[in-house]
């Protein structure tokens, strides 16, 4: 009896872009035994396939609870981070959060945010420190990228100055996410209820693919002060190097502040009598890289 066999197998690493880890894939092997049969003028060939496929593999991140954080952690400087992406302006930066106590950090602005104007203060810290712990797991969630789309959560921190040190709770002062999607089949924008059909529902193509900005706050300290405008202007910055052409964004209509201020950045509203819109209070804004 022959076999013929092929070697082993083998771990292949290819970098994945937009993620700190990278993607791993195994090579199938198999193997085929060659056997003769007395009993028959030819040979008998008995296949053997062993495959062993390896299970999804999703990038590896820390899977800290709010009760793992370090609450008093030193904001790292520029020249630990790195970062070639980064906006500069007056005393600030806007950039992409990396660390797991910025990403609590912005969880708390979207969470006092969120609570701003409810009365009942006893009453309120419970409900805004449950929401930060859900949004954190949330921005976490988010931030892997799957069929393609992704999450980046953007902060805005106080530009490091010489011989002050600050925590990230007190350096990050605003936050707001930028997600990369594509349409569903049957959209038309972002959002719009449709009866996608069962197992294909994304629209895979470079025409349907869009960015979308969600959860833009600052904190109270520091508004008025240009962070809302200059991390919209890197989120669309972002975007553009992502080959995204449109960026969409809802507001509620009842926000005119955030209506202005997108319309300002060239924001410019579409589908206004779509009547989902009205029934869910709420325009839809277009930016056009």
């Amino acid at each position: 009896m022959s076999t013929i066999s092929i070697p082993g197998p083998e771990l292949l690493t290819f970098p994945h872009s937009g993620s700190r880890n990278h993607r791993k894939t195994q090579v199938v092997t198999a193997s085929w035994t060659m056997a003769m049969d007395s009993k028959f003028s030819h040979p008998r060939k008995k296949e053997e396939l062993s495959v062993q496929l390896p299970k999804p593999l999703i990038p590896q991140f820390e899977s800290s609870t709010p009760s793992d954080l370090q609450f008093d952690r030193l904001q790292p400087s520029d020249q630990e981070l790195a970062q070639e992406k980064r906006l500069q302006f007056g005393k600030f930066v806007a950039r992409e959060a990396v660390l797991d106590e910025e990403y609590w950090t912005a969880a708390w602005l979207r969470a006092e945010s969120h609570w701003e104007n409810r009365t009942n203060e006893r009453y309120v810290d419970n409900f805004k420190r449950k929401f930060a712990e859900q949004e954190f797991n949330a921005i976490k969630r988010r931030y892997r990228e799957q069929y393609g789309q992704k999450c980046t959560c953007i902060v805005t921190v106080k530009k490091e100055m010489r011989n002050v040190k600050r925590t990230v709770l007190k350096s990050v002062v605003g936050t707001l996410d930028l997600s990369i999607r594509y349409l569903l089949h049957g959209e038309n924008f972002p959002g719009e209820r449709v009866r996608a059909p069962l197992f294909c529902s994304i629209n895979r193509t470079v025409t349907n693919r869009y960015g979308y900005i969600a959860n833009l706050c600052v904190a109270k300290s520091a508004r008025r002060q240009g962070i809302a405008i200059n991390m919209l202007h890197f989120a669309m910055e972002l975007a553009n190097c992502d080959g995204v052409e449109q960026v969409y964004v809802h507001v509620d209509r009842s926000n005119i502040p955030a209506q202005e201020l997108y319309q300002k950045m060239g924001f410019e509203m579409v589908e206004v009598a779509n009547p989902q819109l009205l029934e869910d209070q709420t325009y839809l804004l277009c930016f056009k890289t």
